[in-house]
């Protein structure tokens, strides 16, 4: 959407998850330290379950003690910050920066201000430090990514090019891209790490793409506008979230064939039908929790029977980014409008408190630390 570590030397693995700029720079690759490295000269931060929030208006992330609910640090970053991932150990985070301005559905991309390249990128974030370390190439407008399993590697959406960027982040370099589809936003390694699949908005369809060759193994209808892709925890299923359709996609991962459409009903006093943008699963795996972006909801899935059992209302504007603390306790979603974050009690489905953070909440990840 427009609005829309490593192993080896560097050792680092995963965890998981329209519209603005900022001036603020984020250091080269060439200039800093490689990842794991803490930069010189800064200070230890206090440890801590946290959620971090990338901000898209605001070029910063914003780092929230999850005891306390309430904004402790912002963090200058780069251009338009979306997609946003922890590393596996959780010492780093990585956030996708772009200088494509901001164009959504329908906008004359004629009459828009020019991209400014320079800003693009993957910036490296060291959690010790608080402190932004390093700048990967991404390709052109990236928006969202993820990691392999072994973590040497970073697959990047390029939403104005119709690629996918393949990284190696031990070199730092662009390795190969793969022509997918036009609009690609999300992007997720299968858990076996043999293939990436990226949704294309304006195509309607998931494409699969093989991680050693990086050529394209399968292309999967699904509903309009699919936005992100969720695996279940063996690899067997991928649920697609689909905007425009009101509808999440259930996909077999192995044959590449859709098994099941899931219906979000509509909620009653909602500003707009529901609009399923992000999604997360619950540690234990049995739950898929997905916003519903301007109908102000989410909606509970339960994955084995491929069924929605609730929603959860009055979660605030246009809900996107999803997370879900370690514990499995608590749902927390990034409200762009609204400017805050929404931190909900899984088992009684209440909003607890709306977190007010300024900017746009686009992504969001929750940590032990």
């Amino acid at each position: 959407m427009r609005n829309t570590t490593i192993a080896g030397t560097l050792l680092l693995v995963l965890t998981a998850a329209a519209c603005g700029r900022s001036e603020p720079g984020a250091p080269r690759a060439a200039d800093t330290p490689a990842p794991g490295a803490p930069a010189a000269g800064t200070t230890t931060a206090p440890s801590g379950p946290r959620v971090y929030v990338s901000d898209e208006t605001g070029g910063n992330v914003f780092v929230i003690d999850a005891a306390s609910a309430r904004v402790i640090e912002t963090i200058p970053v780069g251009k338009r910050p979306r997609g946003i991932r922890l590393t596996h150990d959780g010492t780093q985070l990585l956030v996708a920066l772009s200088g494509s301005p901001i164009a959504g559905p329908g906008v004359d991309e004629s009459k828009l201000p020019p991209a400014d390249r320079t800003a693009d990128g993957i910036g490296l974030l060291d959690l010790s430090t608080l402190k932004v370390v390093r700048n990967y190439p991404s390709g052109q407008d990236p928006e969202a990514f993820d990691l392999s399993p072994d973590g040497r590697t970073l697959y990047v959406s390029n939403e104005d090019a119709a690629q996918m960027s393949v990284v190696d982040l031990t070199s730092g370099s662009i390795t190969s891209r793969a022509a997918v589809g036009e609009e690609p936003e999300g992007v997720t390694v299968r858990p076996d790490g043999r293939e990436i699949w990226v949704s294309c908005e304006a195509d309607n369809e998931v494409v699969a793409v093989d991680a050693t060759s990086h050529k394209v193994v399968a292309r999967m209808p699904t509903g309009a506008r699919p936005r992100s892709v969720i695996f279940t925890a063996d690899g067997r299923t991928a649920f697609v979230t689909n905007e425009n359709a009101g509808a999440v996609s259930a996909i077999d991962a192995v044959t590449h064939k859709a098994v099941a459409t899931l219906q979000i009903p509509k909620i009653e006093g909602a500003p707009t039908v529901p609009r399923p943008m992000g999604g997360v699963l619950s540690p234990d795996g049995r739950q898929l929790f997905v916003s519903l972006g301007r109908a102000g909801a989410v909606a509970v899935i339960d994955v084995a029977a491929r069924t929605v059992t609730r929603t959860i209302e009055g979660v605030g504007g246009r809900p996107w980014g999803i997370a879900i603390s370690p514990d499995g306790r608590k749902l927390y979603t990034a409200n762009g409008p609204a400017g805050t974050v929404s931190v909900i009690d899984v088992a009684t489905g209440k909003v607890d408190q709306q977190i007010k953070t300024g900017g746009s909440p686009w992504g969001v990840v929750a940590a032990s630390k």
